[in-house]
């Protein structure tokens, strides 16, 4: 494969030449194989030696119309792949006759299911129910998705139907496979069947909750969690999940087990919901969590990071604004930043005394100021922030007073972004060109897709 060659034509080109599908195009992925159909019938640069000619289907090429011929040389999965996606609908319907007893095609015979051409679309059909009863666990893992997704085409409600009779029939093991797919809408789907039909105990749904990927198969299994009743096997897992919404749902758990005392350390959560249901339930209760946030920042020494954006989300302003600037001076870095955001949440930004904290040494600190002083932008002293852009300065300090450069409309930004943009530091000119816009975040590295705060 050269350079410049779609790993997609790459395949195909292999496939015309008597190999197999590789691997890294990644099989489990239902989009694989619409894209391989797709490629084949209207975009694969054929050249004349590979151009299929699918003699096996007829015996004489495509002179006559194609039919299936029994008794003849039986085709190589490649062979057969390359006639499943092929333009011609009589060339695609003859090739379904050869699919029997072939599982590694059958995600391309899904896909026919939803064909413009209705011969073919028959023909899949019955090829695909004759074989998805008697079809292993590794055949439904890759099948079942191009399903669902051929099941939203136009000629795809059938393909639906077809789906759905199966796995109402299909063994609980079928169902729990189902579950394990990389996939998130087939995990949906089988999550729906399980829990319809209670496959999976109370500690399994939680499990499922906390861990997995998708944000949708966590809110159905927390809420079959809780809809089983068993707290000291669910609560635990739900309230130690990764995600705020899981989190949420077992704080607000707490109160319906008897157990709402246990929301107070979720008032200092990372997440805003979370916090928000740990307030309503120790009001349920008859605690006071204003009073609580109120305790726990008055305490220099143990303030949790978060209570002073959980006081300012519920405070009042002219009561907790001092305490609120008096903790923006505080020694550990997280608890400065969180003060600095919950006078943003207030609105009572004082640009005289924030523009000093976009020097702190800690970048969260930087930011939370930064954000803070967003919509005094324009009455900020240019030469402040032109200060701030100079070499000398802290990375972070840089990116976010040219960020401020930007809003205040100022003439220098042109000049100082330009500057910036061409740092000899190919870090800092890597992050000036993001914040400029010039230059996109890298969604596969981490350090690009963290969202919270790290000192």
């Amino acid at each position: 494969m050269t350079s410049e060659e779609r790993p997609l034509d790459a395949a195909i080109r292999g496939l015309a030449r008597g190999r197999r599908l590789p691997r890294t195009l990644e099989l489990w992925r239902p989009a694989t194989w619409t894209e391989l159909d797709a490629r084949v019938r209207d975009g694969h640069p054929w050249s004349s030696a590979d151009r299929p000619g699918h003699d096996w289907l007829t015996g004489n090429g495509r002179a006559a119309a194609p039919r299936a011929v029994f008794g003849g040389p039986r085709p190589s999965t490649g062979q057969l792949i390359l006639a499943l996606c092929d333009g011609d609908g009589r060339v695609r319907e003859a090739a379904l006759a050869h699919t029997v007893g072939r599982p590694a095609v059958l995600p391309l015979v899904a896909v026919r299911t939803a064909d413009w051409a209705e011969p073919v679309r028959r023909r899949a059909r019955q090829v695909l129910a004759a074989a998805l009863p008697g079809a292993d666990e590794p055949t439904l893992a890759v099948t079942v998705p191009v399903m669902i997704r051929v099941g939203r085409r136009l000629r795809g409600a059938e393909s639906t139907a077809l789906l759905a009779e199966f796995l109402d029939s299909a063994p609980d093991t079928t169902v729990r496979a189902l579950l394990r797919s990389p996939d998130r809408p087939t995990r949906r789907l089988a999550l729906d069947l399980a829990v319809g039909r209670e496959l999976l105990p109370a500690g399994e749904l939680a499990r499922l909750a906390a861990y997995d990927e998708d944000t949708a198969v966590r809110g159905k299994a927390a809420t079959a969690a809780l809809a089983a009743g068993v707290p000291d096997e669910t609560l635990p897992l739900l309230l130690g999940a990764r995600s705020g919404d899981v989190r949420s749902a077992g704080v607000t758990a707490l109160r319906r087990a008897g157990r709402a005392a246990e929301a107070e350390p979720f008032l200092y959560d990372r997440s805003g919901l979370v916090r928000a249901c740990a307030r309503w339930v120790l009001r349920q209760d008859g605690r006071d969590p204003l009073h609580l946030y109120r305790t726990a920042c008055a305490d220099r020494e143990t303030v949790p990071d978060r209570a002073p954006l959980g006081l300012a989300e519920c405070g009042e302003r002219t009561a907790d604004l001092p305490l609120l600037w008096e903790l923006a001076g505080h020694e550990r870095a997280p608890v400065r930043a969180f003060a600095v955001a919950g006078l943003r949440v207030l609105e009572a930004a004082d640009p005289a005394r924030l523009l000093p904290l976009l020097d702190d040494p800690a970048p969260g600190v930087v930011r939370e100021a930064a954000r803070a002083l967003l919509p005094w932008a324009d009455r900020l002293p240019e030469e402040e922030l032109l200060r701030r852009t100079g070499p000398g300065r802290p990375l972070h300090v840089r990116v976010r007073a040219l960020r401020l450069l930007r809003e205040s409309g100022t003439r220098a930004y042109e000049e100082t972004a330009r500057r910036l943009g061409e740092d000899p530091d190919p870090v800092a000119r890597l992050r000036f060109r993001r914040a400029l816009g010039i230059e996109a975040a890298d969604p596969r590295r981490r350090s690009d897709r963290l969202r919270f705060w790290r000192p």
